[in-house]
């Protein structure tokens, strides 16, 4: 050991974690170290790898052995109640400092069940004592290269399953940004919940967006809410965490206010910096969506 605290980066191989072991590994104030399942996906990382498998708890306490800080994030299955709690206590044991926890949209009284199981992990990672901010990013640009194994913006068409609801968007690189501020500095941050949402657009306004920058003429098709979840479903995701987004995308399509249009000025005060704008984020993928 060399003195550094050393943080621990779960979802290493994800959006999210994947931009942020960068942005860790050139802060010389701590040292990063990469938690994967598979270690062969997290070779080229360059940052020593743990094996960390939150199926297999034996695998808990080595992977957490001299961590002082966590950056917690789970996959997209109701497991993730059970396997945060474990990772939580197993944390606890071993003389963790501090957690950041990737959670989800919404504010305290959302009524979308999936944010509000990432809200449980919240309370419960409160509850054990340890240090903590809480991020809870809206909608990832990301999604717009596609989600749940499919492509959503193909051949100058965006379809999706939200009908004309208005959306806030983050990129997940500003997210990776608010986490490694978090991290480096976990005094200034500790206590907080940061909600990452920067920019509002329904699906037409995205489209006309696209068209402006692509140079080519981009629409909407909405599409019906039960066609995700069979083109999902059938691609192997889980069925309770995707009829939990289901649910969300039905309310939306009907115009139930999920308040999911809400926007926060946070981001500059975080990171120093102004977040990205949906412009530029097609601009950066334009390779992704010219047909």
């Amino acid at each position: 050991m060399n003195g550094k605290p050393r943080v621990l980066v779960m979802g290493a191989t994800g959006q999210v974690g994947g931009a942020l072991i960068p942005l860790l590994a050139a802060n010389d104030t701590v040292e990063v170290v990469a938690a994967a399942r598979n270690r062969e996906k997290a070779a080229s990382l360059g940052v020593p790898i743990v094996h960390l498998d939150l199926d297999d708890f034996s695998t808990f306490a080595t992977a957490l052995e001299g961590v002082d800080r966590i950056f917690m994030a789970t996959g997209y299955t109701v497991d993730m109640l059970r396997q945060s709690k474990d990772l939580v206590n197993a944390a606890k044991r071993a003389g963790v400092k501090q957690i950041v926890h990737l959670g989800a949209c919404g504010d305290d009284d959302t009524r979308v069940a999936h944010y509000g199981w990432h809200q449980f992990i919240e309370r419960y990672i409160e509850w054990s004592g340890m240090t903590f901010t809480h991020l809870r990013p809206e909608i990832f640009m990301q999604n717009l290269l596609g989600y749940g194994g499919e492509r959503y913006v193909k051949e100058g068409v965006i379809r999706h399953y939200v009908g004309s609801a208005r959306l806030s968007w983050v990129d997940c690189d500003d997210v990776a940004a608010v986490a490694a501020a978090c991290l480096v500095d976990p005094d200034k941050h500790a206590g907080k919940t940061y909600r990452l949402g920067y920019e509002a657009k329904t699906y037409d306004e995205l489209a006309e967006t696209f068209s402006e920058v692509m140079g080519q003429p981009f629409t909407y098709e909405p599409r019906p809410p039960s066609e995700f979840l069979q083109n999902v479903l059938a691609a192997g995701a889980e069925p309770a965490y995707m009829q939990c987004v289901f649910n969300s995308y039905a309310d939306l399509t009907n115009g139930v206010d999920l308040r999911a249009d809400e926007v926060f000025n946070n981001f500059p005060e975080i990171t120093g910096r102004p977040p990205l704008k949906i412009a530029e984020f097609v601009r950066r993928n334009a390779d992704h969506f010219r047909y």
